[in-house]
């Protein structure tokens, strides 16, 4: 599974606001890369613009090479850049079984017009059995009965991330998936989310717990004002002192 992310000079403008401002991002397949900083620094956006909610002012997204200007966040999926956002949006009066068939279905969009039809689908069935299979994995089996809206907010978090994962996502990009969880949901996702890393999808995350960060990036961008005031390895940029002073609010 390949999954090679790559922004270029990405500007977003809201009004006379530069929202982004001239960002290059670069995810690889295998590794959990982190995007810190302050509220309004512009990471929303960036994620926005990545996932194809928003469109760049100038730039360009590219997914294992191929060009995605144009595309909306509905084509991004289907080949494989899914994202969450930092507002649940699960289905409340579905099931958690039935919000991850939805994932499923979301890369099936000719098997679902089949099935409106009433003609057979032969990926009907594997969609149920990606669907089962993530519920497992996800330590959601005996919630698989109850309706979301009936879950707390750090569950919901863990549906929303396993119906993400039920579309089979070449790139998953996470935004503050830490939200609302509690150390202990906090210490289960941790390894969850490592061990995906691990087998190879590319995890790109907006994250404000610098703990979380710490313990489960590979790479972290440090953004301020729009732009990217530092990159590399968690410990040396969360070490440097503008990045300590300005994200973090500690002295330099």
């Amino acid at each position: 599974m390949t999954g090679l992310l790559e922004a270029r000079g990405i500007v977003r403008r809201h009004g006379g606001l530069v929202a982004v401002d001239d960002v290059d991002l670069t995810a690889d397949p295998g590794r959990v890369t982190a995007v810190i900083g302050p509220n309004g620094a512009g990471k929303t956006t960036l994620f926005d613009c990545l996932s194809g909610v928003q469109r760049p002012d100038e730039g360009t997204v590219r997914l294992d090479g191929e060009a995605l200007d144009g595309m909306d966040s509905d084509e991004r999926s289907r080949l494989g850049l899914v994202r969450t956002f930092q507002r649940s949006s699960v289905f409340p009066t579905l099931t958690v079984a039935e919000n991850l068939q939805v994932g499923a279905e979301n890369r099936r969009r000719q098997g679902a017009l089949r099935g409106l039809l009433g003609l057979p689908d032969a990926d009907a069935g594997r969609a149920r059995d990606a669907a089962e299979r993530i519920l497992v994995e996800s330590g959601l089996t005996a919630l698989r009965d109850v309706p979301a809206g009936q879950l707390p907010t750090g569950t919901l978090r863990l549906v929303e991330l396993a119906r993400a994962l039920c579309g089979n996502p070449r790139v998953l990009l996470l935004d503050e998936p830490a939200s609302g969880l509690d150390d202990r949901e906090v210490d289960r996702l941790c390894p969850y989310l490592s061990g995906l890393a691990r087998a190879g999808l590319t995890l790109v995350i907006v994250e404000h717990d610098i703990d979380l960060v710490l313990r489960l990036a590979d790479v972290v961008y440090a953004m301020a004002g729009g732009r990217i005031l530092a990159s590399g390895p968690p410990h040396a940029v969360v070490a440097r002192p503008d990045v300590r002073s300005i994200i973090l609010g500690l002295p330099a």
